[in-house]
């Protein structure tokens, strides 16, 4: 049934009114709570944005370009000049659906609890902030029964992770649909490689190799009028409690294949990494390279690498290898173990998997469906990457059992602009960078 005829055939108070009577097995589908379906007119699907940078521009444009009736109602940022921004590359993204965008000026949030406003004026919320502050943002939606998209990665340390596990076992038990932008998974060629991988096409997997190689990112010059947190805020991507390094913000995509190929999450990694061009005080202070040797417990290991170092190789792709042949997962092609192709996707056949993740998402939310909950395998996608950074960063080989019960937070005691960072810059202006071999976290 569409969704037109599914919403003229009963309103939602009465589906929702029949759907408690029937519970308990009548119904064979997995029918969502009260809390999920709509909050406005019957057809109209509302959105909050909880973060306004590009990520969550784009997430919002994606959103609003689906076959539902979607409309964005608000709109949530730590700064007004973000949002506003946003707002308008979103109005010139969508062209003639434009219409969808109705975001009252009093539904336009900004500070650090512009989020708490935001959600519950929302049947889905897309949470695109810095990752830093996902866990309490993740754990704010699944509270108010909210069906949500969130970027990865979703966390920055283990007792985030730990945050993000709980708040899904409750997004479960409420039976909200929970999207994570590990966009591969949406992706066609990445489906039917791994529907081959687990179906023997390359036996048991024995190694793999993975890779984020490029040249790095922006960084947004240091303004007078700025308090050290907004310096932090605006150049997140260079603060470990805000982005969590680039292993982190962007390796976690290739880390995340590997697991899914494996069917599985490394139970120790050891690796090195540092700082060899990204030296100045306006890199922060993460790295600009990592070298991970992950290991399984099935005996397999992983070698990651990930550079952030201009002119250098650039590489962004996954390989596997097995009992029986390989994997070349940008190639979407498999080989036995003599080297010939026993498998090639088509690729004129790719879809735009960053759009897909969505067009799936709110086909679910339409249809009062339940099909997602990528919230679990996110966060121990997250978690693979901090292991990484972690035993990057010490020179230690570290344990996932360990360091993912450590409890250690690396966030703020409190949010504030005028409030300390979790890092300030010393009399020079430079920033501690973890040393390894020296630095230490449990």
């Amino acid at each position: 049934m569409n969704q037109k005829n599914f919403f003229n055939s009963q309103s939602r108070r009465n589906f929702v009114k029949k759907s408690s009577i029937l519970a308990g097995g009548v119904l064979a589908a997995p029918v969502l709570s009260r809390a999920n379906y709509f909050s406005g007119s019957d057809n109209t699907i509302k959105i909050a944005l909880i973060g306004c940078g590009g990520r969550g521009t784009g997430a919002a444009v994606q959103a609003l370009s689906t076959r539902q009736n979607v409309q964005l109602v608000a709109m949530a940022d730590a700064f007004k000049d973000r949002l506003d921004g946003s707002l308008k590359d979103i109005l010139d993204a969508l062209g003639d659906k434009k219409g969808r965008v109705q975001v009252k000026e009093e539904n336009k949030f900004t500070g650090f609890d512009a989020y708490k406003k935001a959600i519950p004026l929302a049947d889905v919320v897309i949470l695109t902030t810095p990752p830093g502050f996902r866990p309490i943002h993740f754990e704010e939606a699944v509270n108010q029964d909210k069906q949500i998209f969130m970027e990865k990665p979703v966390a920055t340390d283990p007792a985030g992770i730990q945050r993000v596990l709980a708040a899904a076992e409750k997004a479960k038990a409420k039976k909200l649909n929970v999207v994570v932008g590990l966009q591969r998974r949406y992706q066609s060629s990445y489906r039917e490689l791994m529907k081959r991988v687990h179906d023997g096409a390359i036996g048991d997997i024995i190694s793999a190799q993975a890779w984020w190689n490029n040249d790095g990112v922006w960084v947004h010059p240091r303004q007078s009028e700025w308090t050290e947190m907004e310096y932090q805020m605006r150049n997140w991507y260079y603060f470990v409690w805000l982005c969590g390094d680039h292993i982190t913000e962007q390796h976690i995509h290739n880390l995340d294949v590997i697991n899914w190929a494996i069917d599985s999450y490394p139970v120790a990694a050891q690796g090195m990494g540092g700082r060899e061009v990204r030296k100045g005080k306006d890199n922060g202070q993460i790295f600009d390279h990592h070298y991970i040797e992950f290991h399984y417990g099935n005996g397999a290991i992983l070698n990651s690498q990930c550079r952030h170092q201009p002119g250098t190789m650039s590489k962004v792709d996954e390989l596997l290898t097995g009992t029986k042949g390989k994997v070349y997962c940008d190639e979407a092609r498999i080989t036995d173990t003599n080297g010939k192709t026993i498998y090639q996707f088509d690729k004129s056949k790719e879809n735009k998997p960053y759009q897909n993740e969505h067009d799936e998402l709110f086909d679910a939310v339409a249809k009062g469906e339940y099909k997602f909950w990528d919230a679990e395998r996110g966060a121990k996608s997250t978690m693979t990457s901090i292991l990484g950074r972690l035993a990057s960063y010490t020179g230690q080989s570290v344990e996932w059992d360990k360091a993912i019960n450590s409890g250690l937070d690396i966030m703020p005691v409190s949010y504030d602009f005028n409030a300390a960072p979790p890092v300030v810059p010393d009399q020079n202006g430079n920033y501690p960078i973890p040393v390894p071999g020296v630095t230490k976290y449990f």
